[in-house]
């Protein structure tokens, strides 16, 4: 991986004036360097156009176009990743986390359909085995998450973020069992894979994720995310309440199949943890 962006930083005091020109230019406004032409570069900065092809050498390209290239590549994180943006005040600040989540809990919760949840919540309960595929960030938390939801209820399951694991799980699937796969984006190679493996054994899928990603094509019952990133970067994922509220709904779905016997699990479970702590608050949530 070229980092361009990173090398244009922390290389700018050991440019030349010229270079330190050019840099500072590309800088200014990335995605418009990567569409410029060589001499409108070379205007921009106030140099030559032969600084220029000087230039992209110094940084290991072969000619312009190759910087162009890799500035288009740097380019694609989004401009809010490369721009400053000016924070608000504290107050405002804690104000707009807790508007942005419950907007974006409000916009999922219509996403969902409540078909498909009890359809989903049926065949959890109903399953063989269920594993829980989730990789990087908030995805491999929230398997962990739904794995300890369904648990508490009695359900076979177990959550994994290995890709080698996964696969070696993957494999060992059949008619029966269920692959519950976590992907804000959709497009993990490696979780797509698995997947993929599962399903060629006869398991069925189910994928919290955003619709028309390749995941979501792939499931038989989809648990859309709708997601709305700020260009503040700083403040938390939306994802993270998307995913948490799919999995609220959900494991409430599947609890209330079985009312009596799932209040007897959890009595069992209260009453363990609370020998374990020497008594507590019946309030305490489960697990803490």
């Amino acid at each position: 991986m070229h980092d361009l962006v990173y090398q244009l930083r922390q290389r700018r005091d050991r440019f030349s004036p010229v270079e330190q020109r050019i840099a500072d230019a590309i800088l200014a406004d990335l995605p418009a360097a990567a569409q410029s032409g060589v001499g409108e570069l070379a205007a921009r900065a106030g140099v030559s156009v032969a600084a220029v092809s000087r230039f992209a050498k110094t940084l290991g390209c072969a000619h312009v176009r190759e910087l162009r290239a890799r500035l288009a590549e740097a380019g694609t994180v989004g401009r809010r990743f490369l721009d400053d943006a000016d924070a608000p005040p504290l107050p405002a600040l804690h104000a707009q986390i807790g508007s942005d989540a419950e907007a974006a809990l409000r916009r999922n919760l219509a996403g969902l359909s409540e078909s498909v949840v009890h359809a989903l919540a049926d065949a959890l309960a109903t399953a063989r085995r269920v594993h829980i595929f989730g990789m990087g960030g908030s995805s491999a938390v929230f398997a962990q998450e739904l794995q300890q939801r369904l648990t508490r209820l009695g359900l076979p399951v177990a959550a994994c973020s290995d890709a080698v694991a996964m696969r070696m799980l993957a494999a060992t699937l059949e008619g029966g069992d269920l692959v519950v796969a976590m992907s804000v984006s959709g497009r993990n190679r490696e979780l797509l894979e698995a997947c993929e493996i599962a399903l060629g054994y006869g398991a069925r899928l189910a994928a919290f994720t955003r619709a028309d990603t390749p995941l979501a094509t792939h499931a038989h019952w989809l648990l859309p995310l709708a997601l709305d990133e700020t260009d503040f970067v700083f403040k938390p994922s939306a994802s993270r309440y998307a995913l948490l509220l799919a999995i609220d709904v959900l494991a409430t779905t599947v609890a209330l199949r079985d009312p009596a016997g799932n209040r007897e699990r959890l009595r069992r479970i209260k009453l363990a943890l609370d020998t374990w702590r020497g008594g507590g608050d019946e309030r305490l949530p489960l697990g803490d």
